[in-house]
This record gives structure tokens, sequence and C-alpha cells, in this order.
């Protein structure tokens, strides 16, 4: 709130010193008006509720209802001064609620930053109690681990499993679906996860809920669907019963179009803008060894077809050949072969892959369309011929140049947790998702964590 406080009083006074600053004089009238305006502007917040703790420090829901109130301050500024007749000069409003829409965005998402740096030493978490099944409320422990910005943490779990053992990766399994309340009291938890869990009836359920009520206890339940995001689920009562209802993910239509038209845009400006790095980067390779600059490597696309794939060379020429003779060294698990310090990498490859800039080159793969800005790592023919029928929903959707594998690990993910993220994206894609990939794309890269 102070930090909205502050950000209403700058765009107040700059929008008072640039509209009348021509003039040698601020009206009085003016003055009262932009030192009322952050007290205006907390009301405005807390009507679109922007204070929501729900949706403060995660999502796109904070942003979303900044936005919105300030559209709400804009129309109801614009339907004052018709109705009263009053003339406000449209120049101090033109500069004023923009300029404070936009201090506001900015004020929050950097708060939201210094949040998740807390977050990632341990502070400012909601302790939580899972339940459900050991094994589910294991995974909810392992995730929320490894993305500490949601700000919650699994300290005990009550299971239906009989013979679970007392802990699992330092979660404590403490009592049954009937000793919720007195766990919750044991661990001063705040937040209870009721997953998926055949065992918790809808009776058992609201009599955990009116319990909870008592003591104030947030109570979430997760649905069985696994990595569907909230578009593409509604509640809509039938009889008295909350039935969840699922969309299908869109796969052909004007949202593909859409998103066709915006990767070859961006892919040719990409091209354009980075045509200097193509030339720098060929020419250092070229004095490294004396090999070619691009690697050619079929990779496997849409619907299961093949391509070939365009990127800066980083390991000696004969890598390929070599590449048996360290199968026994794979650090990666599953289908994928990674090594930590793989001695077909040449030096100048090592600072490319530091920096992604070997994979400048696929920017020709997007605007042929044989890839998407955004999507799965595309696959080698040899890994595609191992998928299993749930791993092949990859392949329903082009492969990208970044996704969300690349924004949450890169290569220190495990194969499991890639190919999770990678599912996630093809059940939830669209053009909002792809911007936000993109954008945490430049601080992946930056980070340089799991690059190698």
């Amino acid at each position: 709130m102070m930090a909205d406080f502050l950000c209403g009083l700058a765009a107040g006074l700059l929008a008072l010193e640039l509209r009348f600053d021509a003039t040698g004089s601020h009206p009085v009238s003016y003055l009262i008006l932009s030192l009322g305006l952050p007290l205006i502007w907390l009301a405005f917040l807390a009507l679109a509720g922007g204070y929501d703790k729900r949706f403060v420090g995660v999502g796109s829901d904070e942003f979303r209802r900044v936005l919105n109130a300030g559209v709400t301050l804009t129309a109801a500024v614009a339907i004052l001064s018709y109705a009263s007749k009053s003339e406000i000069a449209r120049g101090y409003v033109v500069i004023a609620l923009p300029c404070l829409t936009g201090f506001d965005l900015g004020a929050r998402y950097l708060l939201r930053k210094r949040l998740h740096r807390l977050r990632t030493r341990g502070v400012a978490m909601r302790r939580v109690v899972a339940v459900g099944h050991a094994r589910v409320a294991a995974a909810l422990a392992t995730e929320l681990r490894r993305e500490t910005y949601h700000g919650l943490q699994v300290v005990a779990a009550c299971v239906a499993d009989p013979d679970t053992p007392g802990d699992i990766d330092g979660i404590p399994f403490v009592g049954g679906l009937r000793n919720v309340p007195q766990v919750v009291a044991r661990y001063k938890a705040d937040t209870v996860a009721v997953l998926a869990c055949p065992e918790m009836s809808g009776v058992r359920l609201r009599e955990l809920a009116w319990e909870l009520e008592k003591t104030g206890t947030d109570l979430c339940v997760a649905p069985a669907l696994l990595d569907v995001a909230g578009p593409r689920t509604t509640i809509r009562p039938v009889a008295g019963l909350p039935l969840l209802h699922m969309d299908h993910p869109e796969f052909t239509g004007t949202k593909q179009v859409i998103k066709d038209a915006f990767d070859k845009i961006v892919g040719l400006s990409a091209l354009a803008l980075t045509a200097p790095v193509f030339l720098f980067v060929t020419l250092i390779i070229r004095l490294d060894d004396g090999g070619p600059a691009f690697f050619r490597q079929t990779r496997v696309g849409r619907d299961g077809r093949g391509f070939t794939v365009y990127k800066f060379r980083t390991m000696v020429m004969d890598a390929e050949k070599l590449k048996t003779e360290l199968t026994a060294s794979n650090d990666h698990d599953g289908v994928l072969f990674k090594m930590r310090k793989d001695p077909r990498i040449t030096k100048v490859g090592s600072w490319l892959r530091r920096w992604s800039l070997d994979e400048l080159p696929q920017l020709v793969n997007v605007v042929r369309g044989d890839m998407s800005l955004v999507g799965p790592r595309p696959a080698l023919p040899d890994e595609a011929a191992r998928y299993g029928d749930y791993v092949r929903r990859r392949l329903v959707v082009k492969p990208g140049l970044t996704g969300l594998w690349q924004v949450n690990g890169r290569s220190d993910l495990s194969w499991e947790e890639s190919v999770r993220l990678d599912l996630r994206y093809v059940e939830n894609w669209s053009l909002v998702l792809d911007l936000q990939i993109l954008w945490k794309t430049l601080s992946a890269v930056w980070r340089g964590s799991g690059a190698y």
C-alpha cells in the first residue's frame, strides 16, 4: 500500500509539473487533486481486489487487477467530468493516469522479485500440511522446494496409506485423514492442501473445512487433473455439485494462425537484428579450429515429421562418433545424453553455450515454419523412437527455440521433469504464455543455470 501511495503521488506531481510548467504557476485545484490522487488510487485498487492476499506475489492476476483499477479510474474520471461538466485539463489526465498505472505495475514487479528472493532463503513462507497419498504428497513437497516463489512449504503430511514409513524426503507423515486438525495445530500450519485422494469423500472434505474454519486455516483442494491451467477449467454448479469442466487445448484455428504469424514476424526481426552477431560468431568458430561454423542435425518436429535443425557448432567435428564412447558417462537420466564436462565441447563452444548463442541459427527454422519461438525441446530421432504414448504428446505442437524446460533449469532437470514441463506447455499454450516464457528466457540466459 505504501508503494501504491507513492506511485500515485509521483504520477500526480509529474502530471502537475509537465502540464502546467509552461504557465509558470500550478493551480491550487490541481495541486489538491495531485495530493489526493494517491488516496483515490488506493480506493480503486481495493475495489479491484488489488490487496487480495491470494493473488499477491504469484501469477498474473495481481497485475491484471492493477490494470483493471487503472482502466476503471480513467473511465470514472471521464464519466464524472462529462456528468458534472467540469473542465479537467486533458493533458493532466493523459499524463497522470497512464503513468500511475505504469509506475504501480513496475513497483509491484520489483516488490514481487524482492519477495521471491526472500522466499529462496525460506522467509515469508506459508506452512502447508499435505493430505492424500504418500507418493503424491512427496511429489508436491519436491515441486514446492524447487519453485520456492510460490511461498508454500510442506511441513507435514496426513496420508491415506496405512503402511507409509514415517518420513519420505524429509517430510514427516504423522497422521491419517482424520487427524488433519491436530497435525495443523502441532506444526503451526496455516494452509492445508488436499490432493487427489478417493478416500477423502465429499462429506469428509466438508467436515474438514468446518474444522479448519475455526482456526482460520486456508484450505486448498487439488483436482486429479495434472498441469491444466486455469483458463481451460471452469466450475459450473450442476444439481448442487461444483463440477469442474475442462476445455480441450486448441491446436488449430485462429489462435494457431496468430502464433505462426507472431513466430515469423519476430523471427525475421530477430534475424535482422542479430546479423552482426552471426558474422562475429561464425568468424571466431572458424578461427578456433578451422572447421565449419554451422552444425546441422535431423530433429523430430510436429506430428513426428523430421526436419534439419541449424545451430552454431560447439563441439569437435567428430563429436557424433565420440558419443558412443561416452555413453557410460551420461549425467542425465532417461533418454537424453548430457555431460556437465563433455570433452567434445570446444573452448569457443563452451562460451557459446553459456550464453545460448549456439541456438541463434534456429531462428531460420522458426522462419521456415519447422519450429516455433516457444515449444517443447526438439527431439533427436533415436530419442523420439523411445517415446511412449504419454511422452509422444509433446509432438502435437512444433518444437521451440525456448520453452518451459529452459526457464526452469534447462539441463539440470531430470528427464521426468523435462517431460512434465513440456506436456504442461502443450496442454496450456497461449500467446500470453509464450510472451511470459520469452521474457523469462532472458533471465535464464543471463543466469546461465543448467547451460552445458
